[in-house]
């Protein structure tokens, strides 16, 4: 399955208002693995940069000023994401802001039913928690120090790692011959726990007994005596 992290920075909050998209970033994953293939663009905005936004992801219309508008990099963009699912972290503000986009240029808008929100599947999880992006590196042991602000291509890479989290873990390593399984983050996995209570064997007394005669046959030296202790020979009168 083809999906697509993405993220995006803008000039406000509200496309209505006419606030624009100033930068995009894309991260492929194939069956939740990342790809490698990224698509990012900072974009001129054809507009000015409020200070509070710019406080947000420190993009100023100084550094977009010879960067292309909107309608030069939607046809790329819509190439790069078309067919995947695409997840966002609190992903209805990005849609609504791709969406004006696209619509201003007439061209097909993001799907709802492509949508997959991070920060719904968060809230889901871990009820009454913080679900911030920042929260869920902390929970997950995710590294985010280079996060000292808002960036599109890099919130979509560590929202790959947090989506790996949420839909279900990141696979660990086989580890053969003793030692921790780890994750992507290093992080030793948790310790296997013993059942409180035992459960009852499933083999009846006499399934029991025709097992203990087999393994007798096979004298002192069979490997089942690595794991329960050998019968202790009975005395000679």
């Amino acid at each position: 399955m083809r999906e697509i992290v993405f993220d995006t920075e803008t000039t406000g909050l509200d496309p209505a208002s006419g606030h624009r998209v100033v930068e995009i970033g894309c991260v492929e994953l194939l069956n939740g693995i990342p790809t490698g293939k990224t698509f990012h663009a900072y974009i001129n905005p054809e507009r000015d940069m409020p200070e509070e936004a710019f406080r947000v992801h420190g993009i100023s219309l100084e550094m977009l000023a010879d960067k292309p508008v909107f309608a030069a990099i939607a046809e790329a963009f819509v190439a790069f994401t078309e067919g995947a699912k695409l997840v966002a972290h609190n992903a209805e503000f990005d849609f609504r802001f791709m969406n004006a986009e696209l619509a201003a240029l007439g061209l097909p808008t993001l799907s709802l039913e492509r949508m997959v929100d991070t920060l719904t599947l968060a809230r889901r999880r871990h009820p009454g928690s913080p679900a911030s992006l920042d929260a869920l590196c902390q929970r997950y042991g995710i590294d985010n120090s280079r996060r000292t602000k808002h960036g599109a291509l890099l919130d979509a890479e560590i929202l790959a790692e947090v989506y790996a989290e949420l839909t279900g873990g990141r696979q660990t390593a086989l580890v053969f011959g003793g030692g921790a399984s780890r994750g992507w983050t290093g992080i030793d996995a948790a310790p296997r726990r013993s059942r409180p209570t035992p459960l009852e064997p499933l083999a009846n007394e006499e399934e029991l007994v025709r097992h203990a005669a087999f393994i007798a046959q096979m004298g002192s030296s069979a490997i089942w005596y690595k794991y329960v202790p050998a019968p202790v020979a009975a005395e000679s009168a």
